[in-house]
C-alpha cells in the first residue's frame, strides 16, 4: 500500500519543521504497529492506521547514500553550492535526508546538527 506523503510546507509536517527550529529531529510513529517514518503521512505505510504521533529521535544513524549537489534547485540554495546531501538510516528505523559535513562516506556513523539558511532551519549530519 502506498500512502501519500506531505510537503514539508504543509501543516501536517509542521511538527518536523518546528523540531528543526528547536534543534530536535522528529519522526512520525504509528501508535498501532510502532513503524517509524521520517515523512509526514496521513496513515501508516505498514498497517494503514491513521493513529500517528511525532516523537523526538536521537539524531544518530548511519549514512546510507550521498550525492554532491553542484547546481542549486532554487535561487535560495545557490550560496551553498557545491554541497553534499546524505540519506541516513536513523537508529530509530526511519531514513532521512540532510546536508552533510565534508568527508562523510557510506557506512559512516553520524549525528544530526541543525543550521539556518535563508531563514529556514535545515538538517546537517556530522561524524558521530
Amino acid at each position: 500500500m502506498t500512502t501519500p506523503t506531505i510537503s514539508a510546507r504543509s501543516p501536517a509536517a509542521q511538527a518536523f519543521v518546528d523540531g528543526l527550529a528547536r534543534g530536535v529531529l522528529r519522526v512520525q510513529a504509528c501508535e498501532a504497529c510502532s513503524t517509524v517514518q521520517s515523512l509526514a503521512r496521513h496513515a501508516c505505510p505498514r498497517c494503514g492506521s491513521p493513529r500517528l504521533s511525532w516523537r523526538n529521535a536521537s539524531g544518530l544513524g548511519t549514512v546510507f547514500a550521498l550525492t554532491q549537489v553542484r547546481r542549486a534547485p532554487t535561487p535560495e540554495f545557490r550560496a551553498l553550492v557545491p554541497y553534499t546531501l546524505v540519506l541516513v538510516d536513523l537508529d530509530e528505523g526511519a531514513r532521512v535526508m540532510g546536508h552533510a559535513a565534508e568527508g562523510l562516506s557510506i557506512g559512516d556513523r553520524v549525528r544530526a546538527e541543525f543550521f539556518e539558511h535563508d531563514a529556514r532551519p535545515l538538517l546537517r549530519f556530522v561524524p558521530g
